[in-house]
């Protein structure tokens, strides 16, 4: 049997899609579009073996639409605009029955490959299905992503992975005519990563390596599978737990473990900005005002490997991480925007001050909007005590200085201006 298991038991509906029921659920998003007939383009952002394909093809059959589909990693400008010829002639403009164009893994089409797509989904000429996992914020140009609607596909659970293991023993008819126990699964999901498709082939093979009746045990599982020979798997476990180890070196202020996980990340091929990315943020959770020119040194980090390249780009990722790890740190910042969030949830829409209102009208003005409001820059030293809050949380301490250098000067210059009010 030369067609993988994943391949055999492919769902087929949105009735047998295991997980994302917030998108095929009875009231999900996706749903809906396909009860009525409307489907704009899209595009499934989620983790690799998760479904994204499946779903694409799902949406096309429940639909009645042609589907096209291209892999990024193969096609170019040339493959695009030659299924756009045939999308047009197998479809009217903005009629319900619109083909759709699957474009895997499309964060990996460059700028003009994903020019070329602009026309035909603004026409009406397709409607684009893109999948991908990395964030496409950062992978897919604005002028695309403004064109299309952006679904999250989540991770399967535990519960998720089991339920597709016994689809497999009730569903494959090569599957369930062996003699088949799952006494253990936790090697299966560990070494899988949650990616399905990888769950089920390495179940088919070890099913394939046994001779019945066959017993599904951890040890038989790692019995099976060499792990050892993949240093680094930039789509499975391995990733976030590498990933994990480069951000905590960082943030424990150990440039040795930094440097010793990016190179680990470099010599198994990670995307260079996937790290950078993370540095980003961490300059700014992590060390924030305790030194402000790690965020300026981080951006510019991310900026220069976007136009370097491997193998130089090494250097630059590896001067960055080695500044992070050697910076002082707080996340007071982090704290203080957590914190202000928790309280705008639990109190709601407060008002705001009249005296903080914006007056460019009449009736604003004589509704005293902005009234009493005193400007800054007018009073010694460029401050006069007033409240900026509303009056239910007036007095709320929300940004607490960290404990550096730095921050000692800004928790002495806030205390000296506001004395006692918020306890600095």
């Amino acid at each position: 049997m030369n067609e993988p298991l994943a391949e055999r038991i492919r769902p087929q509906n949105l009735t047998d899609y295991i997980s994302q029921q917030h998108l095929v659920g009875e009231k999900g998003a996706l749903t809906l579009h396909i009860k009525r007939g409307i489907i704009p383009s899209l595009i499934l952002w989620g983790p690799p073996g998760i479904g994204k394909t499946t779903l694409a093809n799902i949406i096309a059959k429940e639909s009645k639409r042609p589907f096209y589909t291209l892999s990024a990693i193969s096609s170019g400008v040339k493959d695009v605009r030659d299924v756009i010829n045939k999308a047009k002639q197998s479809g009217g403009l903005f009629t319900e029955k619109n083909p759709i164009l699957f474009i895997d893994e499309i964060h990996r089409f460059s700028k003009s490959q994903q020019d070329s797509l602009l026309g035909a989904v603004e026409k009406g000429w397709v409607t684009l299905i893109g999948a991908t996992t990395e964030n496409p914020s950062f992978e897919v140009i604005p002028a695309l992503l403004s064109r299309c609607q952006v679904y999250i596909l989540n991770s399967f659970s535990k519960v998720d992975l089991e339920n597709l293991l016994e689809r497999a023993l009730k569903k494959d008819s090569f599957i369930a005519s062996k003699n088949i126990e799952i006494k253990e699964t936790e090697a299966l999901l560990r070494i899988s990563g949650g990616d399905a498709r990888k769950l089920l082939n390495i179940f088919e093979l070890v099913v394939n390596s046994e001779e019945e009746p066959i017993t599904i045990t951890n040890d038989l599982v790692l019995s099976k599978i060499q792990k050892n020979t993949v240093l680094y798997d930039k789509t499975g476990e391995q990733h976030y737990d590498i990933i994990s180890a480069f951000i905590k070196s960082i943030r424990g202020s150990d440039p040795n473990g930094a440097v010793y996980w990016l190179a680990r990340m470099i010599e198994g091929g990670e995307d260079a900005k996937f790290i950078a990315r993370r540095m980003l943020i961490l300059a700014s959770e992590d060390i924030g005002n305790a030194n402000p020119t790690a965020l300026i040194l981080a951006n510019n980090t991310f900026q220069a490997i976007t136009t370097i390249g491997f193998p130089e780009s090494r250097i630059i990722l590896s001067q960055c991480a080695i500044y992070l790890a050697t910076s002082p740190k707080s996340n007071a910042s982090y704290e203080a925007i957590g914190k202000a969030q928790s309280i705008v949830k639990e109190t709601g829409d407060l008002s705001v001050p009249l005296h903080l209102r914006n007056a460019p009208t009449k009736l604003m003005k004589e509704l005293n909007y902005g009234k009493d409001y005193k400007y800054a820059h007018s009073f010694e030293n460029n401050f006069i005590n007033q409240e900026f809050l509303p009056e239910e949380i007036s007095n709320t301490k929300i940004y607490e200085p960290g404990k550096n250098s730095r921050e000692n000067v800004f928790r002495n210059y806030l205390k000296n201006l506001w004395k006692d009010k918020y306890g600095y």
